[in-house]
C-alpha cells in the first residue's frame, strides 16, 4: 500500500476551513478504515516472507503455496487476485492487475501417464495492464506496457507494448507506446482522497 509517510507528505493541502478542507479530510476520514485494512494485508504478507514494496497496493488478493516466492515492485496495485505460487512470481513497477486476475505458476502435463506437475516462473515487467479475469499461465513473461484484455487466456510471452486478448490469447495489431508517465496507485479512491483531495 502506498505508505501513510507518503500519502501525508504528498496530501493535497487546503486552506483551513475550506470548503475543499472539509471535503478532503471527509473523504480520508471516510476511506481510513480500507486504508487501515489494506496495511493490514501488506504487513501480514510481509510476515510471511513476502517481498513487497512499501508503495505497492495490495486488495483483498487470494495468495496460496509459498509466499517467499512473491515480487511486487513500486506503485503497482493488485485487485482482488488469486496467485498461486509454486513458482517465482515477479511483479515490476506500476503494474496493473485488475479484480478476477488468476496468476497460475503450475499445472500438470495432461498427456503423462503420471500427470506430472509442471512449473515455471511468471514476469511481469513495469506498466503492464492485466485486464479482468484474465488468466496467466506457467512461464509467461509479459514485457514492459503490454495489456492483457479481461478474460483473456495467456499462455506464451507477450513481448513490450503488445495488446493481447481472446482465449488463447492473439496479438492485435495496434501496439501500445511503451514510454509512460501513470501510476496506476493514484487512481484508487484511497490514496485519490490523501493525493488530490
Amino acid at each position: 500500500m502506498a505508505s501513510l509517510s507518503y500519502l501525508w507528505s504528498n496530501r493535497a493541502k487546503f486552506s483551513l476551513l475550506s470548503i475543499n478542507f472539509y471535503r478532503a479530510w471527509g473523504k480520508r476520514l471516510f476511506l481510513f478504515s480500507d486504508l487501515i485494512k489494506k496495511n493490514y494485508r501488506y504487513r501480514s504478507l510481509l510476515k510471511r516472507g513476502a517481498n513487497i514494496s512499501k508503495m505497492a497496493e495490495i486488495g483483498e488478493a487470494e495468495i496460496h503455496g509459498k509466499i517467499n516466492l512473491l515480487s511486487i515492485g513500486d506503485f503497482s496495485s493488485l485487485g482482488k487476485v488469486n496467485i498461486a505460487l509454486h513458482d517465482k512470481v515477479i511483479i515490476g513497477d506500476k503494474v496493473c492487475i485488475n479484480d478476477g486476475v488468476v496468476i497460475l505458476t503450475a499445472s500438470h502435463d495432461i498427456f503423462d501417464p503420471k500427470w506430472v506437475h509442471k512449473k515455471a516462473e511468471i514476469i511481469i515487467d513495469d506498466y503492464v495492464w492485466v485486464g479482468t479475469e484474465a488468466m496467466i499461465l506457467p512461464g509467461v513473461h509479459l514485457g514492459r506496457g503490454c495489456v492483457v484484455g479481461a478474460r483473456a487466456v495467456v499462455s506464451k510471452s507477450v513481448a513490450p507494448g503488445e495488446i493481447v486478448v481472446g482465449n488463447p490469447a492473439t496479438t492485435l495489431n495496434k501496439k501500445r507506446e511503451i514510454e509512460f508517465n501513470y501510476n496506476p496507485c493514484e487512481f484508487l479512491a484511497t490514496n485519490r482522497a490523501w493525493l488530490i483531495g
